[in-house]
């Protein structure tokens, strides 16, 4: 237990050492490229957030390819200020393309934390979610057809509503009424649109009315 905690504390001091000079080498080129005051301790805060969103981008496992593009980016940006400030460029004259650089630094900072930290492929699967729980209802009214189809075989034959009864008299009447003559019981059937059982109970009430 007392060797990882030596180990894990060994980390953060070697870590919090590597911060506390890149950070400082940041402020050197930024304040040398004419970013003074308050703005050259902004440049190395912004490069550490971007390496900081970089790799949370890449310990979650979605779109890697801009996660590491960005680390990149961040990574060497705080490489080149701890390489520039080690006696290779002079700080009392920076160059004109390095004024550039960091003069532009903040929008790039700003966009590559704005890709890291609004990404859509969480917002992606759950419309894909959305749309398929909307999806699933539309199979449900296929009970009620089974229902309605399977439902006439079910009923009874020789019991007849007394409704249909006497819409059946008017039918045969008005049948009557025209060729003159009864009407037969696949006739009836046709009209009325029933089985031939409960055709045969309805025409067998029709009878005696008829007589």
């Amino acid at each position: 237990m007392r060797a990882q905690l030596a180990r894990v504390d060994a980390v953060l001091v070697q870590a919090f050492i590597a911060a506390a000079l890149s950070f400082a080498h940041l402020h050197d080129i930024a304040s040398a490229a004419g970013q003074d005051g308050w703005k050259a301790w902004a440049y190395p805060i912004s490069v550490d957030l971007l390496l900081v969103a970089a790799w949370r981008r890449l310990r979650t496992g979605d779109a890697k390819a801009s996660g590491w593009c960005w680390f990149v980016i961040a990574l060497t940006a705080s490489l080149g200020a701890n390489v520039a400030t080690a006696g290779l460029l002079d700080l009392g004259d920076v160059p004109a393309w390095l004024r550039i650089l960091v003069a532009g630094w903040p929008a790039v900072a700003f966009l590559g934390g704005t890709l890291l930290a609004h990404s859509a492929p969480k917002a992606v699967v759950a419309v894909e979610v959305v749309e398929d729980q909307e999806d699933k209802p539309e199979s449900a009214p296929e009970l009620p057809a089974q229902l309605a189809v399977e439902a006439p075989p079910n009923r009874p034959a020789v019991p007849v509503p007394a409704a249909l009864i006497d819409h059946a008299r008017k039918v045969a009447a008005d049948h009557h009424t025209r060729t003159g003559t009864p009407m037969d019981v696949s006739t009836l059937r046709a009209r009325l649109g029933v089985p031939a059982p409960m055709a045969e109970a309805i025409a067998a009430h029709l009878t005696p009315t008829g007589s």
